[in-house]
């Protein structure tokens, strides 16, 4: 009885425990936060609109505030430092995880990221046998609308690979594909395609929380993989894919792109299977083999392998730490007469840019000839 009263009383507080403090508040071109703390020293607003902390100011009752106009409309991830200590916003119920750190966000109005009144595509989480991995793992995949209301008709595929830190979640979390392809789709931006996020991890069988490792905290480090290992199971997946979903199974009808190591992957992938697909991106790629600092001096083995495929895509941020790696790469297949699009935008290593480069991407891809 004490047990159930003591649950009980949990809920409750739960139900009462939000404090009526607005945040964020968000209008057409500023954002509003808010934390209520009377017992604060010191609060900042940590996020990616600014690179350093942001001072935010006490009123009377105790609500700490600070109003910003951010520079583009998009979705922006963020926590408050308080007293030196770093927190989500807790009048915020919007959490997202970045490798072993979660953060509040926003979404912005104008966006394709956000969730609209439109036909609604699914996301599931099927489990794979790879025989190449030795294990069975978890992959999400996102179908359209037009999957379910026309069971007949076949869907070309988009395999789209996380980064480093990142698992089989990271590209709906925080890149939030199921919305972006909903209202592209939706809009008549893109035709409606299948959409394949694997584990990257040739180790890991699932994201943390998944398998029988339990809620491990994660790390960047964990996603280090013997080399070529993914890439080589790389058709385990589309097996599968082919095998249960209503797919045109050809060369045409698939694409592969990635971020950062999924970046990386893709530029493998073309390179041991190029009849597999016809449009590949890479976004900030890690290209090269990993612990090999001669790769990029072997030029002949950074070039696409035939047959060519009709998009070889690069994109990259001009602050973005990959930068030198992507110009030297990009240089190679110049000098190659290798034909690529190339996209260069602002800012660095940021699922802002990957989020812009996917939009852009999917309007690049299965267009007819």
């Amino acid at each position: 009885m004490l047990i159930s009263m003591a649950s009980g009383t949990m809920a409750q507080q739960a139900l009462n425990s939000h404090v009526n403090v607005t945040s964020p508040e968000v209008t057409d071109s500023t954002v509003t936060f808010r934390l209520f703390a009377p017992e604060a020293k010191n609060v900042a607003l940590l996020s990616e609109m600014d690179k350093a902390p942001l001072a935010m100011t006490r009123d009377s009752d105790g609500v700490w505030s600070t109003t910003v106009a951010f520079p583009r409309h998009d979705l922006f991830i963020y926590n408050f430092l308080l007293d030196g200590v770093r927190i989500a916003d807790p009048s915020n119920p919007y959490t997202v995880r970045d490798i072993s750190s979660t953060f509040s966000y926003f979404i912005t109005p104008d966006t394709w990221y956000d969730t609209r009144d439109v036909p609604h595509g699914t996301v599931s989480h099927p489990w794979y046998d790879s025989p190449a991995l030795g294990m069975n793992r978890r992959m999400t995949v996102y179908t359209p609308a037009a999957y379910h209301k026309y069971p007949d008709r076949r869907f070309p595929v988009l395999y789209l690979l996380h980064g480093m830190g990142g698992d089989e979640t990271a590209w709906t979390d925080l890149g939030r594909v199921a919305q972006i392809l909903d209202n592209m789709i939706e809009a008549g931006a893109i035709n409606p395609m299948i959409v394949v996020m694997p584990n990257g991890n040739s180790t890991q069988a699932a994201a943390p929380g998944q398998t029988g490792e339990g809620n491990y905290v994660t790390t960047g480090s964990r996603s280090v993989s013997p080399k070529d290992s993914f890439e080589k199971s790389f058709p385990d997946i589309v097996r599968f894919v082919d095998s249960n979903y209503g797919t045109v199974a050809d060369a045409d009808h698939r694409a592969v792109a990635g971020l950062s190591m999924g970046g990386g992957h893709t530029w493998r992938i073309q390179q041991l299977y190029p009849e597999m697909a016809s449009y590949f991106g890479m976004f900030s790629a890690a290209v090269g083999w990993k612990g090999d600092p001669e790769r990029l001096t072997r030029k002949e083995d950074m070039l696409p392998a035939r047959p060519a495929p009709k998009l070889y895509w690069i994109s990259i941020g001009k602050d973005d730490f990959l930068y030198k790696l992507n110009e030297d790469f990009r240089k190679t297949l110049d000098d190659n007469h290798v034909h690529y699009a190339y996209l260069e935008s602002d800012g660095g290593h940021t699922w802002n840019n990957w989020r812009s480069y996917l939009t852009t991407f999917l309007m690049n891809i299965f267009l007819p000839d």
